[in-house]
């Protein structure tokens, strides 16, 4: 675990980089031309930057963010024999 201690100031700055970094992600996620393979990886990192939101935002801000799984099991790898 690491800690990092911020003023004022830069936390409002991390909290806008994260913010702007879920909506882009957001936006992304729901472009159907982008394949299943990278929408998952694209999942995964919003779910961590989402984490990190919520420590500089009050929960009633980081609601509006919270997102359910939708790609989950829905694009496995397929094999090809």
């Amino acid at each position: 675990m690491l800690g990092v201690m911020l003023t004022e100031r830069e936390s409002q700055e991390m909290e806008y980089l994260l913010k702007r970094e879920l909506e882009e992600l957001l936006l992304d996620l729901s472009d159907s031309r982008i394949d299943g393979i990278v929408k998952r990886a694209m999942e995964e990192r919003y779910q961590m930057i989402f984490k990190l939101y919520k420590r500089f935002t009050p929960q009633k801000e980081y609601l509006q963010y919270v997102r359910q799984r939708q790609y989950s099991g829905k694009y496995k790898e397929s094999k090809t024999d």
